[in-house]
């Protein structure tokens, strides 16, 4: 297999895994407290991919790489993950998917604001207005439901700082691939953003006394482990490896297909609300991301 059918095979896992861990992560948050919950994730991921690459005898990263991988695990996952797993203490699993689905605008706004990014042209400006528009169709009804516009509201916010984080560490990845990182070893890479991100994660979450609240069942010790093995090890790297050898604008449309599964699962498994207004909202969101989209 060529490197490049590889990368689209990887960036495939990313969109079909990635879709289900919404719901797993709604499932642990039912005894697991949020940065915890996350930090346990990607620590453990971390863990068993250095041990895996070490017995396998790979090299991995060099002190002098530490201080920019913790800053990728800060941002993908501290503020990409992070923000998701708060969000959906508030917010529905499908709903907070579709939300997150706006990492490409903020990748266009990243990208604008450095001076790298192609000129905001009618298409893209109409993407930008549509997608909006979508996020307010989305979520304004749910802000006036009595007893949920706090909460609902702070999880949209942290839903869209989660997308600010992903985008911003996305596209520093990439940049850095590009440059003095191109001949490290993408998986020894992303073990590291795992461990580091999720160092930063406990601390945070201990810093929060979550751990008084600590619990574990059957149900949410399964739910951590797919997020642990497969949303993390399996997906992660896949997203590493797809983002070292595709563009990012192409690597971003996993933003189209997670939501589609998100909503699915959700409604199916824990009888999450979705109606028309909230497709047709949807739809708008997703139809505004692939014309902002490079």
């Amino acid at each position: 297999m060529s490197r490049s059918a590889r990368a689209y095979a990887a960036w495939a896992v990313v969109c079909v895994v990635w879709g289900t861990t919404y719901l797993a992560i709604r499932i642990a948050l039912e005894t697991i407290p949020p940065m915890l919950m996350a930090a346990m994730r990607w620590i453990a991921a971390g863990v068993l991919l250095i041990t895996a690459l070490k017995i396998a005898g790979q090299r991995l990263p060099g002190v002098r790489s530490w201080p920019a991988l913790t800053l990728l695990g800060i941002l993908l996952l501290g503020f990409g993950n992070g923000g998701v797993v708060w969000a959906e203490q508030t917010v529905p699993s499908g709903l907070t998917s579709v939300l997150v689905a706006t990492v490409p605008f903020w990748m266009v706004g990243i990208e604008a604001v450095s001076g790298k990014a192609d000129h905001l042209g009618p298409r893209r400006i109409i993407g930008l207005i549509l997608g909006f528009l979508g996020i307010v169709l989305l979520v304004w009804p749910q802000l006036s439901v009595e007893g949920s516009g706090g909460g609902f509201f702070g999880g949209v916010i942290s839903s869209q700082l989660a997308g600010i984080g992903w985008a911003i560490g996305s596209t520093y990845a990439r940049r850095r691939g590009h440059s003095d990182a191109e001949d490290e070893n993408v998986l020894a890479t992303a073990a590291f953003e795992m461990l580091l991100g999720g160092i930063v994660l406990l601390l945070v979450g201990i810093a929060l006394g979550e751990p008084s609240r600590l619990a574990f069942n059957v149900r949410t010790s399964l739910a951590l482990a797919h997020l642990t093995l497969f949303g993390a090890v399996a997906a992660f790297t896949a997203y590493a490896y797809a983002l070292k050898h595709l563009p990012v604008a192409t690597v971003s449309l996993y933003a189209y297909i997670n939501p589609l599964i998100a909503v699915i699962l959700g409604a199916f498994v824990l009888d999450e609300p979705f109606s028309m207004r909230m497709a047709v909202a949807a739809a708008v969101v997703l139809v505004g991301v692939a014309m902002v989209r490079n």
